[in-house]
């Protein structure tokens, strides 16, 4: 039934702009039950300008691995700043990180694909199942033409491995698109965006991209394309 409700949402939101359709989602799911989760990358910034300017007090909050640049920590508080708003810091639970690299190692990611989803199971999908648990909806910053695994991405989707629907107001904008409103509305972004870095997630599996490459390759660099997913967005 939820698919067949996100498909009747994604009519209703029919074409309406990024900001449209963040006031419309809060509208239809409540203030108090939608949420942005954010990277603090470029694409989530333009949503948390957004969301701000909308005025409902959705809750923000991002995701600390424990692996994050110093760079995004800056950027964390320089939107904490610029906005006066408070964005939640959700961790992973410290006896399973514990255990891990315990059993694997520190830098286990690299030696399989398997490790590596482990990883970001444990640091990333686990504790936003948790922090999603009773919600209705969450707002992502994702766009199509960011890899191959998200082009048929959709404005309103039913995620039904967190059991919530999924509303990405960017999704058709290209790069080009973000970083226009980006300039234009003096949103604060990452230092390392203007290095090189078009996706920025932990330290230790992001690099700079080169000339020609897509703006997911810095991600996971050592994988094929098809696996370059976190596990917040299998197929997509």
């Amino acid at each position: 039934m939820s698919t067949i409700e996100a498909a009747q949402y994604l009519e209703s939101a029919g074409s309406k702009t990024p900001q449209e359709l963040i006031a419309w989602a809060v509208g239809e799911f409540g203030p108090e039950n939608i949420v942005q989760a954010t990277s603090l990358g470029a694409e989530d910034q333009v949503i948390t300008d957004m969301l701000v300017k909308n005025g409902a007090p959705v809750d923000i909050f991002t995701l600390d691995t424990g692996r994050l640049p110093q760079e995004t920590y800056a950027v964390l508080e320089e939107t904490r700043e610029r906005y006066g708003r408070n964005i939640g810091i959700v961790f992973p639970d410290a006896g399973a990180v514990e255990s891990m690299v315990n059993k694997g190692g520190p830098n286990l990611f690299y030696k399989s694909t398997e490790n590596r989803k482990l990883c970001c199971q444990i640091r990333k999908v686990e504790p936003l199942k948790k922090k999603l648990a009773g919600i209705r909806a969450w707002i992502c910053g994702l766009r199509r033409d960011q890899s191959p695994t998200r082009t048929g991405l959709q404005a309103v989707e039913w995620d039904a491995q967190f059991s919530v629907f999924k509303i990405s107001p960017i999704a058709d904008w290209n790069e080009s698109r973000v970083w226009e409103y980006i300039h234009q509305n003096g949103v604060p972004f990452n230092i390392l965006h203007g290095q090189g870095y078009p996706s920025i997630g932990c330290a230790c599996c992001t690099r700079a991209v080169q000339p020609g490459e897509d703006a997911r390759a810095g991600r996971w660099w050592w994988e094929a394309p098809e696996h370059k997913e976190c596990g917040l967005h299998p197929g997509k």
